[in-house]
């Protein structure tokens, strides 16, 4: 049996050659040459010469015919106070303490060619201490392999290659290797301002750097009065000098910051722009409906079934919501945006239903006042039937893919997570009737078991009820038997989009570069 450490290891019963050559360390042999043998049976005459009287043939003859067997005994009893000796002055913990004798040297038998000249299998000189016990390497915890004498646990091949140690390399990286660039997307919507710093790494991929997210209510109050509030305003600017910062912080060769509906709807949208241009140095440009729902289905690409012929995306703003209709069929592009055939963005989002309709204390009625207004609007919104969207009566190739909040929230509380886990929620399938009892579950709290609740919180314990009535409205129009999740959004579109415009992924960057100069790095969103 070959030992990993130690080439041969040697057995109980002392057959091989490596337990032999293994015992031979302990000390020299007796004699030079071969060890004489007893005969089993003596000639009468052999007998008589060395007693110097006759006697029965096989047995001694006289009491000085036992001498030859006292011998052999006293030499064996000198062999093992020699051991002894040897155990009681070796240091503690060395292998001394363990080594026994081979059954070559217990009982006589004759040793090979090898372990006569004391070399090994490798056919080099054995060294004290070369071999190390199973015991005593257990014992270790394997620190033996990165010892730099043979009598720390190193085989003779690790002496002969300069004292080398199994200790594992470091991934090479070429001097002239460029870094991987940084790309930085920042998204300002109605109710959040959120920062994503990111790398390419494999085709469609990135890896996360640095992230940033608060909650801000930017359109508070925009509703009723057509016009962003000091307050709301002063909490954005606050929120985007945190941004600044990190962006100022790392070398970013491309980047793109956004602002969306609140901005897009509000009288002095342009003047706040213009302060946040002042005061942080970002410059933020307002998007239209169009470009945010190409910009939200490309976030989510890789969420696609592959089995999938067409799927309804669909991204709950805080003031608005885009909607997009996407027919695969049998080539299947890049990009997933180039397959969307219908988009539509609703004039409702999670804050301005939850301040027409109240959020924190809802019943039943009023959460189906808040369906029946967004279905009104989804009414107006020209697309393909279900039937048509669906693969066959069963439905297989078609399924609903939510990016939001609200989404997010459902699967958190559907999980019963102790905390929001984005790694356990992104990309999570959920059926229909887990959404509808999801949503009848949150129905029956109140709002201070809603803000209550981990996944929850008191900032969006208000707007969650609003999300789920725009949810339904959607669930009714396109019904379908599954749901994905995800967590991502526009943030991860415009990060795919600028990526795949400079053909940062069709360029061959070597796998140890990726491993070797960001391991400490997260593994981030797919794109």
């Amino acid at each position: 049996m070959k030992d990993p450490d130690h080439g041969e290891k040697p057995s109980e019963s002392g057959a091989s050659a490596a337990g032999r050559s293994y015992g031979s360390k302990l000390g020299p042999r007796n004699g030079k040459g071969k060890r004489k043998r007893r005969k089993s049976s003596a000639s009468p005459s052999a007998i008589a010469s060395q007693s110097g009287s006759a006697g029965v043939a096989g047995r001694p003859a006289g009491e000085n015919e036992a001498e030859p067997a006292r011998k052999r005994k006293r030499r064996r009893r000198s062999k093992s106070a020699k051991q002894q000796a040897v155990v009681a002055s070796a240091p503690q913990g060395s292998n001394a303490q363990l080594v026994e004798p081979s059954l070559g040297e217990r009982k006589g038998h004759k040793r090979s060619k090898k372990a006569r000249h004391r070399r090994g299998l490798q056919g080099r000189p054995l060294t004290s201490g070369e071999r190390q016990p199973t015991q005593q390497r257990a014992a270790d915890g394997g620190n033996a392999r990165s010892g730099s004498s043979a009598s720390n646990g190193q085989t003779a091949a690790q002496q002969r290659s300069g004292q080398r140690g199994e200790q594992p390399r470091s991934p090479y990286v070429a001097a002239s290797e460029p870094p991987a660039p940084l790309y930085a997307a920042l998204d300002l919507g109605t109710n959040n301002c959120r920062l994503l710093i990111a790398q390419p790494t494999r085709p469609g991929q990135f890896r996360v750097v640095d992230a940033f997210s608060r909650i801000v209510r930017l359109g508070e109050g925009l509703g009723a009065s057509g016009r962003l509030s000091d307050e709301a305003m002063e909490r954005a600017v606050e929120a985007l000098k945190i941004c600044a910062s990190k962006l100022g912080a790392r070398a970013i060769r491309r980047s793109r910051l956004i602002a969306t509906e609140a901005a897009r709807a509000a009288e002095n949208g342009e003047s706040f722009l213009e302060r946040v241009a002042r005061e942080t140095g970002l410059d933020l440009e307002i998007i239209n409906r169009e470009t945010e729902a190409r910009l939200a289905v490309s976030g989510c690409s890789s969420l696609v079934d592959r089995e999938t012929r067409s799927v309804v995306l669909f991204d709950i703003g805080g003031g608005s919501s885009e909607i997009a209709v996407i027919r695969i069929g049998d080539s299947r592009s890049n990009r997933l945006a180039n397959h969307i055939t219908h988009w539509t963005s609703l004039p409702v989002g999670v804050v301005t239903l939850s301040e027409r309709h109240g959020g924190q204390h809802v019943t039943p009625a009023s959460f189906e006042a808040m369906v029946n207004e967004v279905e009104g609007m989804l009414a107006r919104f020209d697309s393909p039937p279900v039937e048509a969207l669906a693969n066959g009566a069963s439905g297989s190739g078609f399924h609903l893919i939510g990016t939001s909040g609200t989404v997010t929230t459902l699967a958190g509380v559907h999980l019963d997570l102790p905390r929001y886990d984005r790694r356990r929620v992104d990309g999570l399938w959920l059926t229909d009737d887990e959404v509808s009892a999801m949503q009848a579950r949150l129905l029956s709290w109140d709002f201070n078991a809603r803000a209550a609740n981990p996944c929850i919180g008191p900032d969006r314990a208000d707007l969650v009820l609003a999300g789920c009535a725009i949810l339904e409205a959607i669930r009714r129009r396109w019904p379908s038997t599954r749901m994905r999740v995800a967590d991502r959004g526009l943030r991860e579109g415009l990060l795919t989009d600028m990526m795949a415009d400079d053909g940062a992924w069709r360029r061959s960057r070597p796998r140890r570069h990726q491993r070797g100069a960001n391991a400490g790095s997260q593994e981030g969103n797919k794109a």
